[in-house]
């Protein structure tokens, strides 16, 4: 059996090892506002709950390990002492990914993300209105573990008010495991899903995607695409280019049949096909091959 004291490893290889091996893990889907009112939104799976009575969840916004530099989120609760967390379920596991990218400071992740912020009641970050539960709380205490890349910041969270979608919810008012529908965070790329297992999220590219707000509005507002889709296709760094588009048509029989048909939902249903086997980009260059066919 391989063994290892944590000061032969380097902070990588300690946190891999760490996050694969204590797992699967809940997800915070934590809200804040900045000190000028910025809206903010990160997943975390360093998180879980551990009181009912005061009710406390405590998640943890690590520093990063290859700079040591803090996250938005953690600057935000120091600033404000508020949060929202809002709970993680299959429906919004791409969005949550998508959510994770780096943005720069003041760049809203809901918007990014393709979530919808609504008003809390007590406290002033937003809530995710897709999420099935969103939990208002105050911040007791902000626990730094650390002053090296990796080191946590315990967030301790005392819940003020807690949203329950009713749709999760059973005949007797309880959740319903089976409804709620939440999904686990693993090592790599592995997501554990309540109901189902294992299945993969590929992480965010370590440049931008283009996010969610920079997909077309037929795509974004088509009643085929779910939110687990826009969450795939706006994580892409850049769109194809027309003549990769053309390309594509070219040599592939089968799509030229489709777009042939000059039926829209035709052609975002085999995008969403696409889209199924984890083939984003073959999914965007469906889409716009259609989209520049109704042009013509």
């Amino acid at each position: 059996m391989p063994s290892f004291e944590p000061k032969d490893l380097t902070p990588l290889q300690l946190q891999a090892y760490l996050q694969t091996a204590v797992a699967p893990r809940p997800i915070a889907f934590a809200s804040t506002l900045s000190a000028s009112g910025k809206p903010n939104l990160s997943p975390f799976s360093f998180f879980n709950v551990f009181s009912s009575n005061p009710p406390i969840l405590i998640f943890s916004p690590a520093r990063r390990v290859r700079d040591n530099t803090t996250k938005h989120t953690l600057e935000n609760v120091k600033e404000t002492r508020e949060v929202v967390i809002n709970m993680v379920n299959y429906d919004l596991v791409q969005q949550a990914s998508l959510s994770s990218t780096e943005y720069a400071e003041g760049v809203n992740e809901f918007l990014k993300s393709g979530l919808t912020q609504i008003p809390s009641d007590i406290v002033k970050p937003y809530r995710v209105k897709e999420s099935p539960v969103q939990f208002e709380c105050k911040v007791n205490d902000i626990i730094a573990l650390g002053e090296n890349g990796g080191a946590g910041n315990l967030v301790i969270c005392e819940v003020l008010k807690i949203h329950i979608d009713e749709k999760i919810l059973n005949e007797n008012g309880q959740i319903d495991q089976h409804k709620i529908d939440l999904v686990a965070r693993l090592g790599g790329n592995w997501y554990s899903r309540s109901s189902q297992g294992l299945f993969e999220v590929p992480k965010p590219l370590t440049t931008l995607g283009i996010g969610v707000d920079n997909i077309p509005q037929f795509i974004r507002k088509s009643a085929i695409f779910t939110g687990n889709d826009l969450g795939m296709l706006g994580n892409i760094e850049a769109l194809p280019t027309t003549q990769e588009v053309t390309i594509f048509v070219q040599q592939n029989f089968a799509i030229k049949g489709i777009l042939s048909a000059d039926d829209p939902i035709k052609v975002q249903l085999k995008a969403k096909e696409y889209l199924e086997h984890g083939d984003v980009l073959s999914a965007w260059k469906i889409l716009l091959a259609g989209a520049l066919q109704q042009k013509q």
